[in-house]
């Protein structure tokens, strides 16, 4: 009988709305198998934008790190746990969708965080790998302290967002660099509109129900791919200047750099062959 109560409370948090978060798009309304359409849909925007910046950064990463590519391999899988949960509001689709971007988010600690902003115990840069292992320690603990409480694991994971802002900050204050200033402050637009479109539709549906616009909680999805498109850009062209200063990195804007909207990217001037050797 224990393992009958097993196996059906396994099969529990599989089942279609399972999830205690139902978010403000009216369920079942385009399809008998997709509990929240737009949602789902929009959730393929990760599809588009995570290839396209594979590509782009890759010669920075080539250079630097082919680690950095984990990211956007990561955000894939967050598009994937994205558009699962939504089609669903299953339990076990809420823990995937939160956990892949906490498990990206710690990635982009342990490959970007700045040494001069690292713990005193570990500022040496022999000891960046130990950083890095910190970073994945908490992550794992994060991971399992996430199944006690889970309808506060989406705000939990929205402060990071804060701890980029002041990081940013710290980092823009000695940068002279127009395009490298100029990306940051579109990095953070991007991000405090995708932010407030997932405020607004967590705390504002019944208004946004009355005006029979409920699909924020989709533009979400959209502003925060490229927010991290975005930011994750500047923190390489950044880490690119002090890591490898030698290949002269310069930001530019995918498919034309006239143009005022784009994709950022770094383009690298220099190569291992002007790096001084001793």
């Amino acid at each position: 009988m224990g393992g009958m109560y097993s196996i059906e409370k396994m099969s529990r948090v599989f089942s279609y709305q399972s999830s205690d978060i139902d978010w403000c798009e009216d369920n079942y309304q385009h399809s008998e198998n997709v509990v929240e359409f737009f949602n789902t849909m929009s959730s393929f925007f990760f599809f588009i934008v995570s290839p396209l910046m594979l590509y782009l950064l890759h010669p920075y990463a080539k250079e630097r790190n082919l680690a950095v590519h984990m990211v956007w391999v990561m955000m894939i899988f967050v598009g994937i746990f994205s558009a699962y949960f939504h089609m669903t509001l299953s339990f076990v689709g809420q823990m995937l969708d939160e956990l892949s971007i906490l498990w990206v988010i710690a990635v982009g600690y342990a490959l970007w965080f700045p040494r001069k902003l690292f713990p005193s115990f570990i500022k040496d840069r022999r000891y960046t790998f130990c950083f890095s292992k910190l970073v994945m320690i908490l992550t794992v603990v994060t991971t399992l302290v996430s199944f006690v409480k889970p309808t506060a694991n989406a705000y939990a994971l929205n402060c990071f967002g804060l701890h980029f802002l002041y990081t940013l900050a710290i980092e823009m204050r000695s940068c002279t660099d127009r395009r490298a200033l100029r990306l940051a402050k579109l990095s953070v637009g991007l991000w405090v509109l995708a932010i407030s479109c997932w405020i607004s539709d967590r705390f504002g549906c019944s208004f946004w129900q009355k005006l029979n616009f409920c699909y924020l909680h989709s533009l979400w999805h959209i502003f925060i791919v490229m927010a991290v498109a975005y930011a994750t850009t500047l923190i390489a062209y950044l880490d690119a200047n002090y890591e490898i200063p030698y290949s002269l990195p310069g930001l530019q804007y995918w498919p034309c750099d006239k143009w005022p909207v784009g994709v950022p990217h770094i383009v690298l001037k220099g190569t291992t062959k002007t790096h001084k050797r001793c």
